[in-house]
């Protein structure tokens, strides 16, 4: 299923028991200043700074809960290279709220995401 945030289309699927996450498309694929894919520059871990956010596998671990909730996942921020607890819920067949957060979920940004065909 491939959904749209404010600034990349994802695809979500199955990873054995899990749904796992992946970067299909860029709103702005190159960076500016080189003219160039955009890598995951921002990444703490220096041996992996030259990866191409394109297919980038960002969200991971996500165990079905109850009421239409993934939980207990892990979503990569490839423009700040920190990674935070999320939770995905279905709002409708369309549309899934995803919130990722640090220690407690009450506490937290949320995005509407959008399904696309």
């Amino acid at each position: 299923m491939d959904q749209r945030g404010e600034k990349a289309t994802f695809e979500i699927y199955r990873c054995g028991n899990n749904l796992c996450g992946k970067i299909v498309s860029l709103t702005v694929p190159n960076d500016p200043a080189t003219g160039k894919p955009k890598t995951d520059s921002q990444n703490p871990d220096p041996k992996l700074r030259n990866r191409p956010r394109l297919g980038l596998v960002f969200m991971q671990g996500f165990k079905y809960d109850d009421d239409n909730k993934w939980d207990d996942g892990k979503i990569y921020d490839p423009e700040s290279g920190k990674t935070y607890s999320c939770y995905m819920k279905m709002e409708s067949a369309n549309t899934m709220e995803v919130k990722g957060y640090i220690g407690f979920s009450l506490i937290g940004k949320s995005q509407s995401w959008t399904r696309v065909k």
